[in-house]
């Protein structure tokens, strides 16, 4: 009888690598052992290695690496699978073998929304992993103190479970591409080391150009920028509207825009001002190329704080006048010249912002909509502002200014499938923006599920963003009920927090009829005191006790009921 020979998957079949690579790991057994087969069993071949990638993500960014990871693992034979934390528990994590971790940190070095019951889980349960092999990417922005925090978290909680690290947690800024692939080689290495099927590793494939991206933006012609507010206004949001014509651009409701800013020219030359250049000096941009110093300093590098590297550079005597150049707090210092070139190197790359989308593909085809608070602000004697959020309001100019832009996917903040769903939404401020985009696609589907909008600001008379359009949303139909929360318009101030104790007994009917709740807005305080609220509407509505409460609570964002696009 000849020799079995065994199948293989080809690469062009319609699985994805990890797939087949679970296909071809089970051929494998199956014909080793068969009755036609001349290969002894003791001679089969090592199972292909399963591996784990967890993630934890508030805006989606982690969760698009864990798919990346899980490519390139079914690139290596490994048969990877992606498990979102909210997803898993300690006893699940229990029954893992490999396990590789890739988790961001937001707000005040908290966990994603999805991370929180794992991470309480294993913080105070004395888990014990003792079979897990692991290693941690943590995601961050060194601008914030508690950098990464929530990755470093999670190293440590794994560490004292018992469950043994294969590599260094990798702590990864903004700029994080390169970083994740090193980790991610070293931990993929590390993981083969350990037997099973592992193929070499193999340099990876080109990948196939699927449009514009952070890497590649699209040069997206701003058609509008226009203030929100009245006259007599503290604020300065200002509706923003982009041509999207020809990009290949997709996005959902719910989604994020990336958008390439540019630094004030005032800042940049009070900078070259202090350093002694004239801004023609030819340095390196990011990506290699060669451009005039004045652009670098424009166009691709971050102004906003210091680097050590920098300071470094420039002398410790001098540290001090390199915060005042660099923060243009005195214009008139003048620094010992210093190459523009090694200026340059020791700055960080000017990073993209992601500001919610404010609009419905469905509703607005061909364009995108932000809704973007000015910032400005005054501190150490001098005025401070935000370097994209006045770009679009003061410098960009419609009809003219094309600004890159790039679709950041969040599945994790999504109105709800089934159109006839309810939807609680709270977003006070420029958090108003994904729920304008929700209550747009709704009427343009013609779902059946009740809205609920819970906005507020400081002033009814100039702060009612968006009003025209929620009241013929209201007529319409589509916007079953508005609670306002004007916090300056009487004596004491009032938030959407208290909008919601007031309805607590309608809201809790809503939530039990199976409605979604939804918060959009700041993540120190605001969406705290929301969340807070919410567990107060369920224990006095609910008639719950505090752990019912907070047990129901977990079960609604568990289920995806409770979703947060919080910054």
């Amino acid at each position: 009888m000849s020799a079995s020979v065994v199948p293989l998957i080809p690469e062009t079949a319609p699985f994805s690598p990890e797939q087949r690579a679970w296909l071809n790991g089970f051929f494998a057994g199956m014909f080793s052992r068969g009755p036609g087969s001349a290969v002894a069993p003791a001679a089969a071949p090592a199972p292909i290695v399963p591996l784990t990638i967890l993630f934890g993500s508030q805006t989606g960014t982690a969760e698009g690496l864990a798919k990346k990871a899980a490519k390139e693992a079914g690139r290596r034979g490994f048969a990877a699978s992606v498990l979102d934390m909210a997803q898993t528990d300690v006893a699940k994590l229990a029954q893992e073998k490999n396990l590789l971790v890739i988790v961001s940190t937001y707000g005040d070095g908290e966990p994603p929304d999805s991370a929180k019951s794992l991470h309480t889980q294993l913080a105070s349960l004395g888990a014990q992993l003792p079979s897990v092999r692991y290693s941690v990417c943590a995601l961050g922005d060194t601008n914030y103190s508690q950098f990464c925090k929530c990755g470093a978290d999670f190293d440590t909680f794994l560490e004292k479970s018992g469950a043994a690290r294969l590599t260094p947690r990798t702590d990864c800024d903004l700029d994080y591409e390169e970083k994740f692939a090193t980790w991610l080689n070293a931990a993929l290495s590390a993981l083969a080391q350990g037997g099973g099927k592992t193929p070499e590793p193999q340099a990876p494939k080109a990948e196939t150009p699927t449009g514009f991206s952070k890497k590649d933006p699209f040069p997206a012609r701003l058609l509008t920028s226009r203030n929100l507010n009245a006259p007599g206004s503290a604020k300065q949001v200002h509706h923003v509207e982009f041509d999207l014509a020809h990009s290949g651009l997709v996005y959902t409701a719910g989604d994020a825009l990336g958008v390439i800013p540019h630094n004030c020219p005032e800042l940049v030359s009070h900078i070259l001002a202090a350093l002694g250049c004239d801004g023609e000096e030819a340095v390196n941009a990011p990506d290699g190329t060669t451009v005039p110093f004045r652009r670098a300093l424009t166009e691709f590098y971050d102004l906003g704080k210091p680097t050590a590297e920098l300071l470094a550079l420039c002398g410790t005597t001098a540290a001090h006048h390199v915060v005042d150049a660099i923060l243009a707090r005195a214009p008139d210092v003048k620094l010992h010249p210093r190459n523009a070139a090694d200026i340059i190197r020791a700055l960080k790359k000017l990073q993209p912002r992601l500001y919610s989308i404010s609009s419905s593909p469905k509703a607005h085809g061909g364009q995108v909509h932000l809704t973007v608070g000015a910032v400005r602000y005054e501190k150490d004697g001098r005025p401070r502002k935000g370097v994209c959020s006045t770009f679009l309001a003061d410098r960009a100019q419609p009809g003219t200014t094309r600004v890159g832009v790039f679709v950041h996917s969040n599945n994790s903040f999504r109105p709800p499938a089934d159109g006839d769903i309810a939807a609680i939404m709270v977003g006070p401020g420029t958090g108003i923006a994904p729920f304008r985009a929700f209550l747009h696609e709704r009427h343009a589907t013609k779902a059946r599920g009740k809205n609920w909008l819970f906005f507020g600001d400081q002033r009814a008379t100039t702060d009612f963003l968006y009003r025209d359009e929620l009241t013929a949303l209201q007529s319409a139909g589509v916007l079953t009920r508005l609670d306002l929360a004007f916090s300056r318009d009487q004596p004491e101030k009032i938030y959407v927090q208290q909008r919601m104790l007031e309805a607590a007994a309608e809201l809790w009917s809503w939530l039990e009829a199976g409605a979604h709740f939804y918060v959009c807005g700041d993540a120190s305080r605001m969406a705290k005191d929301v969340d807070a609220a919410l567990h107060q509407v369920i224990e006095t509505a609910g008639k719950k006790s505090p752990a019912e409460a907070a047990a129901y609570v977990q079960a609604l964002k568990t289920s995806q009921r409770y979703q947060r696009d919080v910054y």
